[in-house]
């Protein structure tokens, strides 16, 4: 690997992690002190957001790490804390973005209906168990892939660690299914029927035409995360564990699929920056709140319950 790479992954991620984490202190800032009340809808977009903002703390570490050839300085605490900070983040992001969609759906498609993803002390209780699953798996992999020597460096979060090649083929697989074809197909379903609906939506009116285009910017927002940033890293990091544990000897391509999955991060670090879109186009409170900020008016217009509702997710 050239040092050229090296420095060119480096900086490009340390410029999408920056704008991410400026973009997400943004969006946490409007939730927690802009917006007058919450529905379940504001609900799941907070903690995406919170998902996405853990990263953060990691992602010096990853680039010094990538910067000085794969060779972790920070020792063994510092190395599982990454790593549990980014599994965190990775798949309580895409987890979040799964309940987004299962929302959109049941707000659109079944608008008429009760459903308890409409209620918030529901979405509260869900939210806290998804962040005590996301703990516990996070806690698992820490302990489960510590760092070692190999060599003259000392490696963390990495295929070329020989002793943990079967941890990682099994965890990675576990996190691909789970974690990331899984969501996507449940995401997939809930917009293949909320698209089936919106064809046959009344654009006449204008809350008809509101409801169509919000709802179709948001599936093709959510499709791009879904495609951009999270399919590359779990696509490189699969073909990585699979070619270390049935041809180790193939050094050189392991090399370049490792300097690959970092330039996946990258990707993966422009989810931080793409899902503040999610949020302007799923909520008027959020965009009011912007707009209120960037005209420098003091107060968000307080919405009435039943309009506040009809403007989220």
């Amino acid at each position: 690997r050239s040092n050229h790479s090296h420095t060119s992954i480096t900086v490009l991620l340390c410029i999408v992690s920056f704008l991410g984490f400026l973009l997400n202190s943004f969006s946490l800032w409007v939730f927690s002190c802009r917006l007058p009340s919450w529905t379940s809808g504001t609900l799941l977009q907070f903690h995406l957001a919170l998902s996405d903002a853990i990263a953060t703390p990691s992602i010096p570490m990853i680039a010094i790490y990538f910067a000085m050839g794969s060779d972790w300085p920070f020792g063994q605490f510092l190395c599982q804390v990454k790593i549990a900070l980014l599994s965190s983040h990775i798949y309580g992001s895409t987890i979040f973005l799964t309940l987004i969609s299962i929302h959109r759906y049941t707000a659109v498609v079944h608008f008429n209906r009760s459903s308890c993803m409409k209620r918030k002390e529901f979405v509260w209780k869900l939210c806290a168990g998804v962040w005590a699953l996301l703990l516990i798996q996070a806690l698992i992999y820490a302990f489960m892939l510590p760092p070692t020597k190999e060599g003259s460096n000392s490696q963390c979060l990495s295929i070329h660690q020989k002793n943990l090649t079967d941890t990682y083929f099994v965890i990675n697989f576990i996190l691909f299914i789970f974690g990331f074809v899984l969501p996507f197909l449940v995401s997939a379903v809930c917009y293949g029927h909320l698209a089936n609906t919106l064809r046959r939506l009344n654009i006449s009116t204008a809350k008809g035409l509101k409801v169509k285009v919000k709802s179709q910017r948001m599936i093709g927002m959510c499709l791009v995360i879904f495609a951009l940033c999270f399919l590359p890293l779990n696509v490189i990091r699969t073909v990585g564990v699979v070619l270390k544990k049935f041809y180790p000897q193939e050094c050189h391509i392991l090399l370049q699929i490792e300097t690959v999955y970092y330039a996946c991060w990258i990707l993966a670090g422009v989810n931080s920056c793409l899902d503040p879109l999610l949020y302007c186009f799923g909520s008027q409170n959020f965009r009011d709140a912007f707009q209120s900020f960037r005209i420098g008016h003091g107060d968000v217009p307080n919405r009435s319950d039943s309009e506040s509702t009809a403007n989220q997710l």
